[in-house]
């Protein structure tokens, strides 16, 4: 029985890993954008991974780089899931850029209604 569970597909193993919300979606992944197995690209989610095995993928805006530690028998909870990896990935750079998710007025929180007149007032005019 050991034989059987040396390598696992690589779409079935990202579900089982919650990298993807449903294993169609991880299967969708490796054959659009591809998956790195050992540096090699692969278009198929067929592609068989063994613990040992370093997988880089695109997830979101962010690519993950993932040493495989275990292959799991089921995709289980989440610390069940993470004992199966170990992440290799960079951190996500802090962008100051980036939008929060409550922007702010002036540097005082949410404008009053007496501040959105004069706001809408003045774009009134800016645009006359």
């Amino acid at each position: 029985m050991s034989d059987v569970s040396e390598k696992l597909r690589v779409d079935k193993w990202l579900w089982h890993a919650r990298f993807f919300k449903t294993r169609t979606l991880a299967a969708g992944r490796a054959k659009a954008d591809g998956v790195r197995i050992n540096g090699t690209i692969s278009h198929k989610p067929s592609s068989m991974v063994a613990v040992g095995d370093v997988l880089t993928f695109a997830q979101g805006d962010h690519i993950r780089v993932i040493q495989i530690d275990a292959l799991g028998e089921r995709r289980g909870p989440a610390p069940e899931a993470q004992a199966l990896y170990t992440d290799l990935s960079p951190p996500k750079p802090k962008s100051e850029d980036r939008q929060t998710a409550n922007p702010k007025f002036d540097g005082k929180g949410r404008p009053t209604k007496k501040d959105r007149r004069s706001l809408d007032i003045s774009k009134a005019r800016h645009l006359e």
